[in-house]
């Protein structure tokens, strides 16, 4: 006949054993229940145990795993080919690494969110989440290791779930943070980009390259599958908290990181303030925006949809030069000590200091709620 075991007759040692046996048993369910889960069937590599989230914020967006395949051999054209489909006034994700300089519509990574690729031997990952706004590109050597980027099929805080096909290891776009698997966290290395009108890369590279839509795949490049999705009064999908209340949800923002600390500046202070010059975290910035390329997320023809502002963002600090600059009538941007005209990015292009480059700052775009989501302790800059 069995006997019930008399806690008060364990060793003191025995009774902690088996708490922490339990412990460990309640603590593994979601695990568990993640890696027997049917939305987690493509995933027999992915080392679910590692894991730096809380597996239930993870949620299926549709897509299967690839179901938005990603651009792993990207074909580019001339500005001047380009011109052919793509118009003047439609945004691009402009990259330039020592000289090189690629433009990636968005009426293509639209359909894709992610694009494999190389500049300059450098390996780099350009991605896009249309549902959070956030264009970012990626350094793909991790530590000697080149990874491929793919999409999960999944979202976390409505924004792009990613992962690389050399351990299955799941990524967030919107950060660049390891969050499930082998890499778990483990941060890749933020390049600077820009999202600007087609116009303005042409304008300032000539000779840039363009990606192709041939792509290998057929979609509808120019449509915008998510028509009218950036209103302003809309609803972000499939975020489970609430919005930061500070901001509308889906006003786009320009945030800036500096030294581990993040400010965020609301489009609509653009509209009286085109230049912003700013000192942050010990950091003198200018932010430049312009009225000048079409929202990728308004109406059904991305060509024909609403103007939003581009917005730029560079130290003042030039050499031993500190510059305070200002947007004339003339629309360009002009530094007040010595009268050089710059542009969107940050290059002089007349005046004393024709040929100078300002140095980027750390930023991105995004929706309000989707930023403030990841870093809800940035700062708010308003107007004065």
């Amino acid at each position: 006949m069995n006997k019930k075991t008399d806690l008060r007759l364990l060793h003191p040692a025995h009774i902690l054993s088996l708490i922490l046996t339990f412990a460990l048993f309640w603590i593994a369910i979601p695990t568990l229940e993640a890696q027997s889960s049917p939305r987690f069937k493509d995933w027999p590599d992915t080392d679910f145990e590692n894991s730096v989230i809380d597996l239930s914020e993870i949620r299926s967006g549709g897509p299967p795993k690839d179901g938005i395949p990603s651009i792993d051999h990207p074909e580019f054209v001339s500005v001047e080919s380009a011109i052919k489909w793509l118009n003047l006034r439609e945004p691009v994700i402009v990259l330039d690494i020592l000289g090189e300089a690629k433009a990636y519509p968005l009426q293509i990574l639209i359909w894709h969110e992610i694009v494999n690729d190389m500049l300059n031997d450098r390996f780099v990952a350009v991605t896009f989440c249309p549902l959070c706004n956030a264009s970012i590109v990626f350094d793909r050597n991790l530590d000697g290791e080149i990874l491929d980027f793919g999409t999960t099929g999944n979202l976390r805080k409505s924004d792009l779930v990613m992962y690389d096909r050399q351990t299955e290891s799941w990524w967030q776009q919107l950060t660049g943070s390891g969050i499930v698997g082998h890499y778990a966290g483990v941060d890749l290395d933020l390049l600077p980009s820009q999202i600007t009108s087609f116009e303005q890369f042409a304008l300032a590279y000539p000779e840039g390259q363009v990606l192709s839509r041939d792509t290998g795949f057929r979609r509808n490049y120019g449509d915008n599958p998510y028509r009218g999705y950036d209103d302003i009064n809309n609803v972000p999908f499939l975020l489970s908290d609430p919005a930061d209340p500070r901001l509308p949800a889906m006003e786009r923002v320009v945030n800036i990181s500096v030294n581990g600390k993040h400010r965020v500046y609301p489009f609509s202070v653009f509209d009286e303030e085109p230049v912003i010059n700013d000192k942050f975290n010990g950091v003198s910035i200018v932010i430049f925006s312009m009225d000048d390329a079409a929202s990728a997320l308004d109406e059904r023809s991305i060509a024909d949809s609403r103007i939003i502002p581009s917005a730029t963002v560079f130290r003042r600090q030039l050499d031993d030069l500190l510059l305070d600059f200002e947007k004339r009538d003339d629309g360009n941007f002009y530094d007040v000590q010595t009268g050089s005209q710059w542009n969107l990015f940050g290059q002089a292009v007349a005046g004393p200091l024709h040929g100078k480059e300002l140095v980027d700052v750390t930023n991105g775009v995004h929706f309000a709620f989707a930023w403030l989501a990841f870093h809800p302790e940035s700062e708010i800059y308003s107007s004065l």
